[in-house]
């Protein structure tokens, strides 16, 4: 997850669940200069605060990811070319936001 993410410049805050909470995935955020946004695991002896707002956010990307795949057409990629694929993410982005 941290080659991910020193690949992508200007990375101000990290979001996860409580799966990536390892000490090597927050050992590597801090390294990259961003804050750690990932909750504690029950197992561990101190809890480190987090922004909940920050938090928060993260469940609404992925509840957006979630509608994003109802749509079968973009969930299994029928479109040949990445121009008409593209399109799609935009068209069902557009209709889910006029519900």
């Amino acid at each position: 997850m941290v080659e991910l993410l020193a690949a992508v410049p200007g990375t101000g805050n990290v979001l996860g669940n409580k799966g990536h909470d390892t000490d090597a995935v927050v050992a590597g955020v801090k390294a990259l200069g961003a804050q750690v946004v990932i909750p504690s695991k029950k197992n561990r002896r101190v809890e480190r605060c987090i922004d909940q707002n920050l938090y928060r956010d993260r469940n609404k990307v992925e509840r957006f990811f979630s509608r994003l795949k109802q749509f079968r057409r973009l969930a299994t990629r029928y479109d040949k070319t990445a121009n008409s694929f593209l399109g799609m993410p935009h068209f069902a982005a557009t209709l889910l936001w006029l519900r």
